[in-house]
């Protein structure tokens, strides 16, 4: 794969609160996020993205879209795909540091012989991550496969 590159600015508004935007994607939509300090740290500020919460769902977002991708391939179908993510923050070695992330994913499929596929595709996704790949934090995984037949209504 070629080498690509991320662009992101960032400008200070006040406070401790600035705007976070990506020149690739704010040309194409006008997609930016507040991002703050966050409310657990002095005159951090609540319901607003914070870096932690950006870390946090980065390591997500990469599963979900390794899941997407390596499910295509792999001619799986499901229902559904969901995601919690809880990230650790605590000081190791005097640092602070996101020091785990555990993720939660729920895949709703409708066929129950297909859960052992589910499971390893998405344990394949969470080694193919590449934000995984490139963090420190010690990232972990509780799958939950749920299955919903499709139910045909009789006439």
């Amino acid at each position: 794969m070629d080498t690509h590159y991320y662009n992101v600015d960032i400008n200070w508004e006040n406070n401790r609160k600035g705007i976070i935007c990506s020149p690739e994607l704010n040309a194409k939509k006008g997609i930016c996020i507040e991002v703050a300090t966050p409310p657990e740290f002095p005159k951090g500020m609540e319901g607003i993205w914070s870096p932690e919460h950006l870390f946090v769902a980065s390591v997500s977002g990469c599963l979900m879209t390794t899941f997407l991708a390596i499910a295509e391939n792999s001619t799986l179908e499901f229902k559904s795909f969901t995601c919690r993510a809880k990230g650790k923050l605590e000081t190791v070695d005097g640092k602070l540091m996101i020091s785990e992330v555990l993720l939660l994913p729920t895949v709703v499929i409708q066929n129950e012989m297909f859960t052992n596929k589910a499971i390893r595709i998405l344990k394949k996704a969470e080694d193919s991550c590449l934000i995984v790949h490139s963090i420190k934090s010690k990232v972990s995984m509780e799958i939950d496969i749920r299955v919903q037949p499709i139910l045909i209504e009789s006439k």
